[in-house]
């Protein structure tokens, strides 16, 4: 009977040589844009889609018609309802109306969750910013990717109203 050796039949499994880092490509350029290091390049990048996203829908929420060229209608413009603000319940289904109609045309892969605003009249002690009558409204979106299985997220978007 012949005596069989298995020994150069292969390699195992955990073998070091197998183990190799396979570095991810950018998805996209972060913002607001920095000079990049490392693997970014010349400006510091997304590596990761979910942070592009998130990216992504902060910049859309915080364009207004006419600031994006070649597309006028790109962006929620919300930032025209600070000078119209008179009540928190006008500009929250104003805004909440914008964003999701936005979303819908540039984003319709995100599904808006929930949305909150928050209104403070008491402007930073030491900004720049401290005329009398400015107020700060704080935008809380809450988001899904369905198709990346992401859920509750949510964003931060700051406005300063003249009122």
């Amino acid at each position: 009977m012949a005596e069989y050796s298995f020994k150069s039949s292969g390699i195992v499994s955990s073998d070091p040589r197998l183990i190799r880092d396979v570095a991810q490509n950018p998805v996209g350029i972060k913002t607001p844009i920095n000079l990049g290091t490392g693997r970014s390049g010349i400006f510091q990048m997304n590596f990761n889609p979910v942070d592009q996203i998130s990216d992504n829908l902060k910049n859309l929420i915080l364009t207004n018609w006419g600031e994006r060229l070649g597309n006028y209608y790109y962006g929620s413009n919300i930032r025209s309802l600070t000078t119209e603000l008179t009540a928190q319940q006008d500009f929250d289904s104003e805004a909440m109306r914008r964003i999701d109609a936005a979303v819908k045309n540039f984003m319709p892969f995100v599904e808006l969750d929930s949305f909150n605003s928050s209104f403070d009249s008491d402007v930073v002690a030491g900004s720049t910013i401290g005329a009398d009558g400015l107020s700060v409204v704080s935008l809380t979106v809450k988001y899904n990717i369905p198709q990346l299985r992401i859920s509750g997220k949510s964003i931060e978007v700051t406005l300063y109203c003249i009122g």
